[in-house]
């Protein structure tokens, strides 16, 4: 028979992404140098959208915003999950789980709701752009994303919290690298089924309406992409709008296999790896993909390494 046990007195165990060998020390260096190079593009991206007035466009204003979500995003797991492995300890304090619930869950929320705006600023920037700087005024762009971080807040404030009240039982080992909400409801010595149905309501709220905004507005860019005449335009538009959809497919595709199943699905370590998408892998292609590939930024870098030297 399953007892609870205290949930403030107790560490979880997390078992971690690799194991103890030669190869997967390898597969952790890797994670480190994405971490860096995350934290290094992230940061310089902010930097010259600050520096740079050519850069001060609603479109780099809520690239910066990605950038800095990206940064506490790589930042919440990544330092925890190798200090563990380092220093040959799994255990996480409750306190420290329900940090990384919370700020996860803040982070990918507001996320998945500034990357739906954006697709909204390049819908207006493609189809009206006599109209641009009306319709995304910089009030606007305020609004969307005060508005991505309070709903991503409000989002994991409430599941933290609810997540930590419940009993668990003495099992406290959590199958993954971080301290994932599904991962400890599973653990959890209560009826949880009223809170896994409002989990399945944010996630529509959190993921499928967003992803709906995302799809809506790419497809009336590709309609009116279609329509342009110079087969130069076309190309660009094509070449831009793919890598966008490619990274928010692999963003949202990952978050919705993970955060929309059923409770007696048992996960395992394909699991960790759709995870590990989400939390280090995307990161570090958001720059890549926003800004390395634009000719603003080439050109905003391009004048600030000529001033430093």
């Amino acid at each position: 028979m399953k007892t609870p046990s205290n949930s403030t007195e107790v560490d979880f165990i997390l078992l971690g992404l690799f194991s103890h060998t030669y190869a997967h020390l390898f597969l952790l260096s890797a994670v480190l140098v994405i971490f860096t190079t995350s934290l290094m593009g992230n940061t310089l991206m902010i930097l010259l959208i600050c520096r740079d007035p050519r850069l001060h466009t609603p479109m780099y204003f809520l690239l910066s915003q990605l950038s800095f979500m990206d940064m506490m995003l790589v930042s919440t797991i990544v330092p925890k999950m190798a200090a563990n492995y380092l220093m040959n300890t799994r255990s996480i304090s409750p306190a420290g789980c329900g940090s990384q619930i919370f700020l996860f869950l803040t982070l990918a929320g507001g996320e998945c709701f500034l990357l739906a705006a954006m697709s909204y600023d390049r819908y207006v920037a493609i189809c009206y752009p006599l109209r641009y700087h009306v319709l995304m005024s910089p009030k606007l762009c305020a609004y969307l994303t005060v508005g991505s971080w309070l709903l991503g807040a409000a989002d994991g404030l409430m599941q933290a919290g609810t997540i930590l009240s419940f009993p668990f039982c003495q099992s406290r080992t959590i199958n993954h690298f971080f301290c994932e909400a599904p991962s400890l409801v599973r653990l959890a010595c209560a009826d949880t089924r009223v809170f896994e149905f409002f989990m399945y309501i944010c996630c529509i709220l959190m993921l499928l309406i967003p992803l709906s905004l995302v799809l809506a507005s790419y497809s009336l860019i590709l309609v009116a992409v279609l329509r342009m005449r110079s087969s130069a335009a076309r190309k660009k538009a094509f070449a831009t709008c793919s890598s966008h959809l490619a990274v928010v497919g692999l963003f949202y595709g990952a978050i919705i296999f993970i955060y929309m199943r059923p409770r007696s699905h048992q996960p395992g370590k394909s699991d960790k790896v759709v995870s590990a998408f989400y939390t280090i892998f995307t990161p570090v292609l958001n720059p890549l993909i926003y800004s390395v590939r634009n000719k603003e930024v080439k050109g905003a870098l391009r004048k600030w390494l000529q001033k430093k030297v």
